[in-house]
């Protein structure tokens, strides 16, 4: 009975109905304000272009009212009829608010999208969510541990959105797919484009085994202002949002503060107080955000139960105790500490020379178990 109804909504919603509601959104002058003063006055978008002048104009400034009452432009209709068929593709769907598929969460934010562009898994858009949000420019050490709490949290039955930005975003992506709970990708492009390039082969696994979400129509490109507006969607879907590694002005932080105006939990990890990119996380750690060292942490703040035996990993799973082996490398890890320090400094805590200590810093590196900062400053990695 169910798939039925599936499908005689997206037969339905693929005809006039569909073409109503992308007409409305592409009309010059209609935002995602003034569309939802105009539903509200009259319902559905069939309803508002069979309104006469004066009933329009009570809702909207005399030019918006010629322009709804204007027939398509041949750009326009192209478009619907693009639109149209991309949507009768499999895994292809166009949700809007009249739709019984959209995301119940984005209902209660306070600038819902009128109309979604949906490729993959829509089941998804209505699971418990959490976003994972950082810096593009991450650490090595920041993209490990967005990759290992995403797929924790994930492998737990939690859907991890991000924005699909190169980086943190990434990462957490990656993670998603690893679990039950798979990935979102809200993407500030239009849902037949991927961007950034780098991130095709990604954008790709997320379509067949996660969801690509949009609110641009298709053949959108990617304009500078369409990211901050997609943050409010990405903490909007979720539960509560984890930021990881953040500088001071940044698009995570605003994310983080869409998600507190809609009333999310704010998760952060906190890192060294020398780098850059741990003072966005501290700064909302000090205004009330919850300090998070492992996925755990997370699911007992939303009291959710995880839906998988998998054990939530502390994010320092090496001890102390593991780092004093009796072998030059782990020597000069302990030496490390966890915050960034110089080659000289490193060198005398070791008692080595400097090039004896460059050799072990090489093979360091090369394990993926210590990186070069900027300024020829040493990091460990756990």
């Amino acid at each position: 009975m169910a798939e039925r109804q599936e499908q005689s909504f997206s037969m339905q919603s693929t005809d006039d109905d569909l073409a109503a509601w992308l007409r409305l959104m592409q009309t010059p002058g209609v935002g995602a304000e003034t569309a939802r003063r105009l539903l509200g006055r009259f319902g559905l978008p069939q309803h508002i272009f069979a309104a006469d002048l004066p009933a329009l104009r009570e809702c909207v400034t005399e030019r918006i009212a010629h322009a709804l009452l204007a027939p398509p432009s041949d750009a326009l209709q192209a478009l619907i009829e693009r639109t149209q068929q991309w949507a009768v593709q499999e895994g292809n769907h166009v949700l809007t608010l009249a739709d019984a598929f959209y995301p119940p969460a984005l209902l209660h934010i306070p600038d819902p999208p009128i109309v979604l562009y949906a490729k993959g898994n829509r089941a998804l858009l209505s699971q418990t969510a959490l976003a994972v949000v950082g810096s593009r420019n991450a650490t090595a050490q920041g993209i490990a541990n967005a990759e290992k709490f995403s797929a924790n949290l994930s492998q737990g039955g939690l859907t991890i959105v991000s924005g699909m930005a190169l980086g943190i975003d990434t990462a957490a992506h990656e993670g998603g797919l690893k679990g039950i709970g798979s990935t979102i990708a809200v993407i500030g492009t239009g849902c037949d484009l991927v961007y950034p390039a780098r991130n095709r082969d990604l954008a790709h696994r997320i379509a067949e085994n996660g969801c690509l979400l949009s609110e641009y129509a298709l053949g959108v490109p990617a304009i500078a202002s369409n990211f901050p507006r997609r943050n409010r969607i990405i903490s909007g879907l979720a539960r509560g949002v984890l930021v990881i590694e953040a500088a001071l002005q940044s698009g995570s932080l605003i994310t983080a503060r869409m998600a507190a105006e809609q009333g999310r939990d704010m998760f952060a990890i906190p890192g060294s107080i020398h780098s850059p990119l741990a003072k966005g996380c501290h700064q909302l750690i000090k205004q009330g955000a919850k300090l998070v060292e492992s996925a755990q942490d997370i699911l007992e703040e939303l009291q959710y139960v995880a839906t998988s035996s998998v054990e939530m990993k502390t994010l320092s799973s090496t001890t102390e105790d593991d780092d004093a082996k009796d072998n030059d490398n782990d020597l000069v890890l302990h030496a490390m500490g966890f915050d960034p320090v110089d080659v000289d400094t490193l060198a005398a805590r070791c008692a080595l020379d400097v090039a004896a200590l460059s050799t072990q810093l090489l093979t360091l590196e090369l394990a993926g178990r210590a990186e070069m900062l900027p300024g020829g400053m040493y990091r460990r990695i756990d």
